[in-house]
C-alpha cells in the first residue's frame, strides 16, 4: 500500500476500537459520512455469513448509509483467522484509499488490531491434519502436552479455551519451538503514525448497554436464528461458536436451559467478554482512551473522535 505518490496522498486509515456495546459503530457511521470514509469491520464474527443478530451486524439501513467491508466473507463452514482478516483487511484499505476515500476500522476484536499493525510475528499457518488430530484430544491431555513443552504459555493462557491450547500446540509441534518464544515479536508498545482510539464508559453505563443489547437480539430472534443455523454448520464451526449467545441459544433449544435463564446467562457472558475487551485493549496496545459521557449523544462522541485522531500526524 505504500510507494506511489497518490497512495502517499490518500486518506490515512482511522481506528476505532473499544468493548462491545459501548457505541462503536453509530460514531463510525457519522464519522464515515462527516470524513467521506468508509467502514471496514474488525469483528472475528460479522465476517461469518448468517451470524446476525448474535454479533450486532450492521442493519441494511446501516450499510446503505455507509458502506462496509469484511462482513459476510465467511461461510459458517469455512475457518477464519487473524491472517485472512490481514489480507482481506489490506486490501479493503487500498481499494477504499485507491478511490480517494478514508478507510475507518472499527471493532472489537483487539487481536485482529495487532494483527494488522504489528503483524502476525512467526507463528506456521494452520495444518488441518494436526488440528484435527488435536481436537480429538481431552483439553485436559492438550494442557499437560502444553505445560510440558511451554510452561510460559500454559501458565498465560485461557485454560478453559480449547480453541487457543489446540493453536498453541499446533504451532509448537509444527515449529518444534515454544509457543511463547515465536510471539516475542508481538513487543512494540508504539506505532507510528497511528492513533488507535478506543472508547470507553463507566462500569454502570457499560453494563446496561450491554443488557440491554442482549434483550433486543432475543426480542428480534435470535433463538431462531440460532436454529436455522444449525443446519448450516454453526455447531461444527469452533471458531463461529466463540460467538456469545449462540451456544447459550443452542443449549436451550436442546432443553438444558429455559429461555429466561438464558438471556440472563448471555447478559452476564457478554458483560465478562467487555471486560476482558478493555483489558486486553490496554494491556496489549498503545490505545488512546476516550471516555463516553452517560447520556453524550454520537454525534458529540464522533466530534471528539476527530479532534483526537486529527491530533496524530495522520
Amino acid at each position: 500500500m505504500a510507494g506511489t505518490s497518490d497512495q502517499a496522498s490518500a486518506p490515512a486509515p482511522w481506528y476505532l476500537a473499544g468493548p462491545t456495546a459501548v457505541g462503536k459503530s453509530e460514531v463510525a457511521l457519522l464519522l464515515a459520512e462527516q470524513h467521506g470514509g468508509e467502514i471496514i469491520s474488525v469483528d472475528s464474527m460479522q465476517v461469518y455469513r448468517g451470524l446476525d443478530l448474535g454479533t450486532a451486524k450492521p442493519t441494511v439501513v446501516e450499510r446503505a448509509r455507509v458502506p462496509h467491508h469484511l462482513i459476510d466473507v465467511a461461510e459458517l463452514t469455512e475457518a477464519f483467522d487473524a491472517a485472512k482478516f490481514i489480507t482481506l483487511a489490506q486490501a479493503a484499505i487500498a481499494d477504499i484509499q485507491r478511490r480517494g476515500r478514508r478507510p475507518i476500522l472499527c471493532g472489537g476484536t483487539g487481536l485482529y488490531f495487532k494483527a494488522l499493525l504489528e503483524g502476525l510475528g512467526e507463528s506456521p499457518p494452520s495444518d488441518a491434519l494436526l488440528r484435527a488430530e488435536l481436537e480429538q484430544m481431552p483439553l485436559e491431555e492438550l494442557l499437560a502436552e502444553l505445560s510440558t513443552h511451554d510452561a510460559a504459555t500454559f501458565h498465560r493462557i485461557d485454560q478453559k479455551n480449547p480453541r487457543r491450547v489446540v493453536r498453541a500446540l499446533e504451532v509448537i509441534r509444527l515449529t518444534g519451538r515454544p509457543f511463547s518464544e515465536q510471539r516475542t515479536g508481538w513487543t512494540k508498545t508504539e506505532l507510528p503514525g497511528v492513533r488507535l482510539v478506543a472508547l470507553s464508559r463507566e462500569a454502570a453505563d457499560l453494563r446496561a448497554r450491554t443488557d440491554a443489547r442482549v434483550d433486543i437480539m432475543f426480542a428480534r430472534g435470535l433463538v431462531e436464528e440460532t436454529r436455522q443455523l444449525l443446519t448450516r454448520g454453526l455447531a461444527e464451526n469452533r471458531t463461529a461458536m466463540q460467538a456469545i449467545g449462540y451456544r447459550q441459544c443452542i443449549e436451550h433449544l436442546r432443553g438444558e436451559r429455559a429461555l429466561a435463564e438464558t438471556i440472563a446467562l448471555v447478559k452476564q457472558k457478554t458483560w465478562q467478554f467487555a471486560k476482558r475487551q478493555m483489558t486486553w485493549l490496554r494491556n496489549q496496545l498503545p490505545v488512546q482512551w476516550l471516555a463516553i459521557q452517560p447520556g453524550e449523544s454520537a454525534a458529540s462522541v464522533a466530534v471528539r473522535v476527530t479532534v483526537l485522531t486529527q491530533a496524530s500526524p495522520h
